[in-house]
């Protein structure tokens, strides 16, 4: 059966074997807090790199025990950033998180060519997990937050991941909405073309695992409603799985309101590399980051 909810899939990967989690530069609260629940409820265990003194006196702010965390004292950023994704490559740990360090470093050390965590040819990409009461399942947008403008080409690698994210979720066969501000190709709004390229790929089997369609505005994505009131004959339309949007600011300010204005809840976590790196955003709560926690979890077993 497929995860619907993000709760459902915390009491999934609750109930499996402990992940080895590698935070980089843990000393924020809300890091902190989510972390500190991951190792409660048996979710990870964890080390962390950073000012100790930090990490301690946080932890004590909020009354965690910071003795549940392995800690690696190292206070330059930079340096302990590339502490915890070297634990990655030395198989000390399955995955990795982003702490209070900013994302420019927390990137670099994973692009790292030589002690890095992606190999040549591979391509980063941000996944976004999204639940709201007012949609029966989970949606899965992609990118949000690395990729500014993807080529056609980046599209057909970002779909693969986020198909192989769904897949994880027990979602078969995903349904791909590629988003566009209309349902009709318009050669002046490129991202109609892709679109429209994209879905004939999918078509023809050059991308596989999925059901691909556009262009479809976000309405017509998501609402039942609106494909029988436009007389869209489409899978996809009404009942997507995963959004590929046209470019950054799309996913962005989608992502966000969801939070911000539909209550909604996320995760989040960078694929392409060898292992999935959580990456959230500073604003985001500690539930968002412990949801990542479970999400990056249940990626890093089907990888294992």
């Amino acid at each position: 059966m497929p995860i619907t909810r993000l709760e459902q899939l915390y009491k999934i990967v609750k109930d499996e074997p402990s992940k080895r989690l590698a935070v980089a530069c843990g000393e924020d609260p809300h890091t902190i807090e989510a972390v500190a629940r991951a190792v409660t409820e048996g979710l990870v265990n964890v080390t962390m790199t950073g000012d100790e003194n930090k990490i301690k006196e946080v932890s004590k702010k909020y009354n965690i025990d910071p003795s549940i965390f392995e800690i690696i004292h190292e206070p330059d950023k930079k340096k302990a950033t590339k502490l915890a994704v070297s634990l990655i490559r030395e198989r000390k740990a399955d995955f990795l998180m982003k702490g209070l360090v900013d994302t420019a470093i927390y990137m670099r050390a994973i692009l790292d060519k030589e002690t890095g965590l992606i190999k040549p040819g591979r391509l980063l990409s941000h996944v976004t997990i999204m639940d709201v009461e007012t949609y029966p399942k989970l949606l899965i947008g992609i990118d949000v937050a690395v990729i500014i403008s993807p080529t056609l080409e980046q599209k057909v690698q970002m779909i693969n991941y986020a198909t192989d994210v769904a897949h994880t979720l027990g979602i078969e066969n995903p349904k791909v909405a590629i988003l566009a501000a209309v349902e009709k190709v318009n050669e002046k709004m490129p991202a109609t073309v892709d679109a429209a390229i994209l879905s004939q790929m999918n078509r023809r089997k050059q991308i596989k695992g999925c059901t691909v369609d556009g262009p479809l505005a976000f309405d017509l994505a998501v609402s039942k409603y609106s494909k029988e009131i436009k007389g869209v004959d489409s899978e996809v339309a009404g009942d997507a799985d995963i959004l590929v949007f046209p470019d950054i600011e799309a996913g962005n300010i989608l992502y966000k309101s969801v939070v911000h204005l539909a209550k909604g809840s996320l995760a989040a976590i960078v694929v392409g590399a060898d292992v999935p790196c959580i990456l959230t955003s500073r604003g985001d709560s500690e539930l968002a980051k412990f949801y990542s926690i479970a999400l990056a979890a249940k990626v890093a077993e089907r990888r294992s």
